[in-house]
C-alpha cells in the first residue's frame, strides 16, 4: 500500500513533535504563580530556574545538531524527544527551586534538538522548491505550543495541581516517540512512499542532500571560520531578541503600559502568536511564489522573504505612536507575523547552504548564537525598560532585523547549489 503525498504527513509528524517541545517549555511560565507559591520560590529564584533552561538550551544546540548529523534524524530526534518528555514530567516532583532548576536544565539540554531535527527532516523529505513551505508548516509548532500551554495548565489546576500539567505533557511526548519510531523513515527506505513521489523528492534535491559522495562534514571550528556560518549566525543573533521579547514581555507591556486587566490580557495576549502561525505558513509559500513570478533563483527568493519579514518589523516599531491599546496589539501581531516569516526563511537558507551531514549542526550553532544574543538583549531590556520605556526598544528590535536582512543579502551565497526546478514537474503523483 502506497500513501500519496506522504511527505506532508512526515512534516505533520515533525510539527506535532515541535508542539510538544514548546508545550514543555511554556508550561512553566503559565504554572509559575501556583508553582512558586506551593514551593516557596521567590522571583529571584524563579529567574535562576529560567536562566538554567536558557543556558542549557543555548549551549546544547550545536552539540544536539552534531549528534543528529552523526546518528541520523530518526534515532537522534526520538532520543532527545524521550529525554525532554521525561525531564518535563520529572519537574512535577520538584521540592524547591534548585531541583526545579535541575530538571529545567535537563529539559533545555534535550529540547535543543527540536529545531535542528525539524530542519534536517525537511531537507530529507522535500525537494528544494518546497522546503520553505515544509519548514513553515513545522515551525508553527512553536506558536501552537505557546497557544496551548495556558488552557492546559488552567485545566490541570482545575482538576488537580500544577504537577498534572507537567506529567500530561511528558506523557504526550512519550506517545509521540512511539509514533515517530513507527512512522518515520528516510524517503529511500519508506515503503509507503510511491516511486513517483520518491523520484520527485530526490530529483529535486541539491547534490549535497541527495548524493552521499558529495556530502561533506566540517568540524565546528571550521564551520565557525566559514562565511556560510556567519551569513546565518549574525542574522540569528540580531533577529532572535524580537521573538524572545514577544514571548516574555507582551503580557507585562499590556498591563503596565496599556493598562489592561487580567481578563483583557487573556483575551488579547495570544493574538501575536496566532499571527506568528500565519507568518510561518504564509512565509513558507512566499519563497516559491517569488521564485515563480519574480523569475529569481530559489535561493534569492529565500532572501526576499527575509527582507519582507524584516520590513514588517516596522509595524511594532511604531507601537509608541498609537494611543489605542487595540492598535498596539495589532502592531504587535504584525511583529509576530514578521518574525516567524523571516525566521522560517533563515531556516530554509540554512538548509540550502549546508549539506545533509552539516545542516543540523549549522542550525544548532545558529540557534546557540541567536539565544545568546537574545539573552544579552533581555538583560539590557530589563534595565532599560524602566528608564526609556518599551517604545524605543521595539524600534531597536526593528533596526536589528533590518540590519540582519542586509547581512543575509550580502553574505549568504548559494554557489549555484540550489537547482532551478521546472514547476511543471509537480505531477499528480507528487501532490
Amino acid at each position: 500500500m502506497k500513501i500519496k503525498g506522504i511527505r506532508w504527513w512526515m512534516v505533520s509528524l515533525v510539527a506535532a513533535g515541535l508542539i510538544i517541545n514548546y508545550l514543555a517549555r511554556n508550561t512553566l511560565s503559565v504554572a509559575a504563580p501556583s508553582l512558586m507559591k506551593d514551593l516557596g520560590i521567590t522571583t529571584e529564584q524563579y529567574a535562576h530556574v529560567v536562566v538554567a533552561w536558557q543556558l542549557c538550551y543555548a549551549f546544547m544546540q550545536p552539540v544536539a545538531g552534531y549528534l543528529l548529523d552523526t546518528v541520523g534524524t530518526k534515532i537522534g530526534f526520538v532520543a532527545f524527544a524521550l529525554a525532554w518528555s521525561l525531564a518535563c514530567a520529572a519537574a512535577a516532583w520538584s521540592t524547591g527551586w534548585r531541583s526545579l532548576a535541575f530538571f529545567r536544565g535537563l529539559l533545555g539540554v534535550a529540547e535543543a534538538a527540536g529545531i535542528p531535527a525539524g530542519v534536517k527532516a525537511t531537507s530529507e523529505w522535500f525537494p528544494a522548491k518546497e522546503r520553505s513551505v515544509a519548514i513553515g508548516w513545522f515551525n508553527i509548532g512553536s506558536s501552537i505550543g505557546a497557544l496551548l500551554a495556558p488552557p492546559l495548565v488552567v485545566w490541570a489546576l482545575m482538576h488537580g495541581e500544577w504537577q498534572l500539567a507537567f506529567v500530561l505533557v511528558g506523557a504526550a511526548g512519550i506517545v509521540w516517540c512511539v509514533l515517530w519510531m513507527a512512522l518515520y523513515k528516510h524517503p529511500r527506505k519508506q515503503k509507503l512512499l510511491g516511486d513517483a513521489e520518491r523520484d520527485y523528492i530526490l530529483s529535486g534535491q541539491e547534490a549535497m542532500h541527495s548524493d552521499a559522495s558529495a556530502a561533506t562534514r566540517r568540524s565546528w571550528f571550521a564551520m565557525l571560520g566559514s562565511r556560510d556560518f556567519w551569513a546565518i549566525g549574525i542574522p540569528r543573533i540580531l533577529s532572535e531578541p524580537a521573538w524572545q521579547t514577544f514571548n516574555a514581555w507582551i503580557p507585562l507591556y499590556m498591563m503596565t503600559e496599556r493598562h489592561m486587566n487580567l481578563k483583557e490580557v487573556a483575551m488579547f495576549a495570544w493574538m501575536p502568536f496566532l499571527a506568528a502561525d500565519i507568518g510561518c505558513v504564509l512565509g513558507g509559500y512566499l519563497s516559491p511564489l517569488f521564485h515563480k513570478y519574480a523569475k529569481v533563483s530559489l535561493f534569492t527568493s529565500r532572501k526576499m522573504v527575509f527582507v519582507v519579514g524584516a520590513l514588517c518589523m516596522i509595524g511594532p516599531a511604531c507601537v509608541g505612536l498609537v494611543a489605542s491599546p487595540y492598535a498596539a496589539i495589532a502592531l504587535l501581531c504584525v511583529g509576530g507575523f514578521a518574525h516567524q516569516t523571516l525566521s522560517g526563511a533563515l531556516y530554509a537558507i540554512t538548509s540550502d547552504m549546508f549539506g545533509k551531514n552539516e545542516v543540523a549542526t549549522a542550525t544548532g550553532m545558529g540557534g546557540m548564537a541567536g539565544y545568546l544574543g537574545a539573552a544579552a538583549f533581555t538583560a539590557l531590556f530589563g534595565v532599560l525598560v524602566t528608564q526609556v520605556g518599551y517604545s524605543p526598544l521595539f524600534v531597536v528590535l526593528a533596526v536589528f532585523d533590518i540590519i540582519a536582512a542586509g547581512v543575509v543579502c550580502l553574505l549568504a551565497k548559494s554557489a549555484d547549489r540550489t537547482p532551478e526546478l521546472n514547476w511543471a514537474g509537480a505531477d499528480a503523483a507528487a501532490k
